[in-house]
């Protein structure tokens, strides 16, 4: 039986949340205690495995974004799998197009041990980054139009 839950029906997925929402560079440790050692990431533009790998991936946030936040809207638990449903805000450094929002959701399982085995990220990077970037987005736009019609 699949149930929406508050993030405070299963104390795994509130420290994930918790985790998740409080991310700063100094708390990427505790991020990825979550995960179990030979975790998979996979997302739009990385397909890693490892702790090591997924803080390089989240460190590279800090740097190429300002003020970086996850906001969960939604959690589904079902057995040992989660999938969450977020918004991400930040400003881009290279660019002032001010605060920008990607809208995703993330699939997790769950290991044996109760740490994160798979993390996969579903969101649409065409519409919801190249469509926001001055040149590229322009053509993306022009792009997404001419397949419209």
């Amino acid at each position: 039986m699949t149930a929406a839950l508050s993030r405070h029906d299963n104390p795994r997925v509130a420290s994930l949340v918790d985790a998740f929402e409080a991310l700063a560079p100094d708390t990427l440790d505790t991020l990825c205690a979550l995960y179990a050692d030979d975790a998979r990431f996979k997302d739009p533009f990385n397909d890693v495995r490892g702790q090591a790998a997924l803080r390089g991936i989240f460190a590279h946030m800090f740097q190429a974004l300002d003020a970086p936040r996850f906001e969960v809207r939604d959690v589904v638990v079902q057995d040992d799998q989660c999938f969450l449903t977020w918004d991400f805000r930040f400003r881009m450094k290279r660019f002032d197009r001010g605060e920008q929002t990607i809208h995703g959701g993330t699939h997790l399982r769950f290991g044996a041990d109760g740490r994160i085995a798979l993390h996969r990220d579903y969101w649409d990077a065409a519409e919801e980054l190249y469509e926001k970037l001055p040149v590229v987005g322009a053509l993306m736009r022009w792009l997404k139009r001419r397949a419209g019609t």
